[in-house]
C-alpha cells in the first residue's frame, strides 16, 4: 500500500520539477541570448504596429479583475441558494482563481526581479531601446523596474491554462491566444520574449494551484 501511495504522489512531483527545470532553462536562454536582438528588431522593423497595441488592450487588469471577480462571486451567490454548481461552474471557477493569483503573484515577482523594460515608458526609465541598459535590479521597486515577468501575459493566460487543462480536446484552440498576446506585447515593445515566457508559466503555476481546489 505504502509504495502504491509514493508512486501516485511521484507524478505531481515529477511534474513540478519538469515545469520549473523548463522555465529556468527557456527563460535563462532568452533573456541571455534571445531578448535583446528580440526587442531592437521589433523597434526598428515594425514600429509598435496599432494592431499589437490594440491587442494588448485586451489583458486590461481592471476588466480581467472584473470578470474573474464577477464570476466568483456570481458563484458564491448560486451556491447559497442551494443551486448545483456543475462542471461549466467549475472551469469558469477556477479560471478566475487562476487569474486572481496569477496578478498578486506578478506583483511580488516584479518586485523581486525588478527587470529594466525594453523601451523608456515612465520617468525616464532606463532601458534597452532608450538608452542601452539591459539587466535586472532585484527589490528595486518602481514603475520603471517591472518588466519580468510579464503581466499581461499571466493574467491573460490563466483562464486558457485552466482551460487547456479542463478541456484538452480543444487544447490547439486554447494555446493561441496566449500565443498572440505574447507576440503582440513583443511588437509594441512593451515587453521582452523571456518576460512574455515567464508570464505563461506563471499562469501555468497559478492555474495548477487553482485548479487543485476546484
Amino acid at each position: 500500500m505504502s509504495e502504491a501511495v509514493a508512486k501516485q504522489g511521484a507524478t505531481p512531483w515529477l511534474r513540478l520539477a519538469i515545469w520549473s527545470l523548463s522555465a529556468v532553462v527557456t527563460v535563462v536562454f532568452c533573456i541571455l541570448f534571445v531578448d535583446r536582438a528580440v526587442a531592437t528588431w521589433s523597434h526598428d522593423a515594425l514600429h509598435r504596429p496599432h494592431w499589437a497595441v490594440a491587442i494588448t488592450k485586451l489583458a486590461d487588469a481592471r476588466v480581467l479583475e472584473g470578470i474573474a471577480a464577477a464570476i466568483l462571486v456570481a458563484a458564491s451567490l448560486a451556491k447559497l441558494t442551494g443551486r448545483r454548481i456543475g462542471a461549466a461552474w467549475r472551469i469558469a471557477i477556477a479560471a478566475s482563481f487562476a487569474t486572481l493569483l496569477a496578478m498578486v503573484a506578478i506583483i511580488l515577482l516584479k518586485y523581486g526581479f525588478g527587470r529594466l523594460w525594453p523601451e523608456t515608458w515612465v520617468q525616464n526609465n532606463p532601458s534597452w531601446i532608450g538608452s542601452h541598459v539591459y539587466g535586472f535590479l532585484p527589490l528595486h521597486g518602481g514603475a520603471g523596474y517591472e518588466s519580468f515577468p510579464s503581466g499581461h501575459t499571466a493574467r491573460f493566460s490563466a483562464p486558457f491554462a485552466v482551460l487547456w487543462q479542463r478541456l484538452p480536446r480543444l487544447r490547439l484552440v486554447w494555446a493561441v491566444p496566449p500565443l498572440i498576446m505574447a507576440f503582440a506585447l513583443v511588437a509594441a515593445d512593451y515587453h521582452f520574449v523571456g518576460d512574455c515566457l515567464a508570464g505563461i508559466y506563471v499562469a501555468i503555476g497559478c492555474a495548477a494551484f487553482a485548479m487543485q481546489y476546484v
